[in-house]
């Protein structure tokens, strides 16, 4: 009997999931390695950060996705290093090796070489920066109560670098629980010293959307009352003051980075293939210089007609490069196997409650209709029937009280081995 190919799959984001499903209780050996033991959904990253929804919501284990697997194993790892001529990989704690080698290992914020910006302020790539932000904003309000600290000196302001759909989301959300959540929570304390600033690099909101999305969303922000910093470049953060290159400064404990990502890089290929910390592959996804070693998703730089500079790094590229590999991986041949195309099916973000802004390829539309579109769709990416019931049930209460129940400070303690 024919041996079984083995997959090893690094990464369990968008692209590798979807890979990782398609070749489920297929005529395959997959193993799929990730450093945390859950599927996250990035993009409500933010309403996990301002307290909507709960991390477990849109956190799915992948041992409970593939509980009843034939062929799909899961390891808790953190590959560190691949060793092409051996077919092996090196982990955290353990070697693996492979026939076919899938790069799914996405993306981590770009903080562009600053480490001190890396250090102090905030990003939201993972469950447990959400929580990080979460756990920072409110902290700050229960430290400047109980201090009772003058509340007009801008030290509790909440600044967001970046002004692309996080930036914007996060903006909009702070915004509303400005307004209708902390005067509840903190009812002796003036929040119009509060101020939601949104720092960015260009002069709209969105950049990369429509023009009639970018007008859009700069009106929303502004009837939200986030204070919107344009063409501004941060230079540097010390823990208190946030720099920018006009001269300008402004006090914060609070500094969520979403200016940018970058690829999340395994050591172990040629370094001349790696363009703009991502792999550059054919049009099969095939890592160029390697015949059983590929990259999808965020990590991967294909260039196409459509696409010199290859595919932008969202959901909707590495859903689909992940399924179209696991077709190709199929086939008996690799003369059957199909090129990736991307088919561009729209943009969204939205702004608050009934502001949303929606990008389709022959359509473009704002407002409330925009705002129940991308609550449906987001609703019907979310994999198990109990989280999508959570999180329409959240989004109901707190659509008709403007309240959450959510706003938990959850820090991990350290276990004392001092000996007595």
């Amino acid at each position: 009997m024919e041996a079984r190919e083995k997959i090893v799959i690094v990464g369990g984001g968008f692209a590798g999931l979807q890979l990782a499903k398609a070749l489920n209780n297929k005529r395959k050996k997959v193993m799929v390695i990730d450093r945390v033991n859950h599927h996250m959904f990035q993009p409500l990253f933010y309403q996990v950060a301002c307290g909507r929804i709960e991390p477990s919501n849109i956190s799915f284990p992948f041992r409970k996705i593939f509980q009843r697997s034939r062929n799909v194993q899961f390891r808790l790892s953190n590959v560190e290093q691949i060793i092409p001529a051996q077919n092996k990989i090196i982990t955290s704690d353990a070697e693996y090796t492979y026939d076919k080698l899938i790069l799914a290992t996405g993306c981590r914020t770009n903080f562009f070489g600053n480490e001190k910006m890396e250090s102090l302020t905030y990003g939201m790539k993972t469950t447990q920066e959400a929580i990080a932000i979460r756990n920072n904003v409110l902290l700050t309000f229960e430290k400047l109560i109980s201090e009772r600290r003058r509340t007009d000196d801008g030290n509790w302001n909440v600044v967001i670098v970046g002004s692309g759909p996080t930036g914007v989301e996060l903006a909009g959300a702070f915004a509303e629980m400005k307004k209708d959540i902390l005067p509840r929570d903190y009812p002796h304390m003036n929040f119009e010293d509060l101020k939601i600033i949104l720092i960015s690099s260009t002069e709209t909101p969105l950049g990369t959307m429509s023009e009639e999305a970018q007008a859009k969303s700069d009106q929303y922000l502004q009837e939200l009352g986030v204070d919107f910093l344009r063409g501004e470049m941060v230079t540097d953060y010390d823990g208190d003051r946030v720099s920018m290159q006009s001269g300008k400064s402004i006090a914060s404990n609070n500094v969520i980075w979403a200016a940018g990502v970058t690829g999340n890089i395994v050591d172990g290929l040629d370094p001349t293939i790696i363009v703009r910390n991502r792999f550059k592959t054919d049009r099969y996804n095939r890592v160029l210089g390697y015949e059983n070693i590929f990259a999808i998703g965020d990590i991967a730089y294909m260039e196409t007609p459509k696409y010199p500079q290859a595919h932008p790094q969202v959901a909707n590229v590495a859903i689909n490069q992940g399924k179209v590999l696991a077709k190709n991986l199929l086939k008996k041949s690799t003369s059957d196997w199909t090129e990736y195309e991307y088919v561009d099916r729209g943009s969204m973000a939205t702004i608050g409650k009934y502001r949303a802004v929606v990008d389709l390829p022959n359509l473009k539309f704002q407002g409330l209709l925009a705002w129940y579109f991308w609550m449906f769709l987001h609703l019907m990416l979310i994999l198990s029937v109990r989280n999508k019931i959570a999180i329409f049930f959240n989004w109901m209460w707190s659509y008709i009280n403007k309240d959450s129940s959510l706003r938990l400070i959850i820090i991990p303690t350290k276990k004392n081995n001092t000996e007595q």
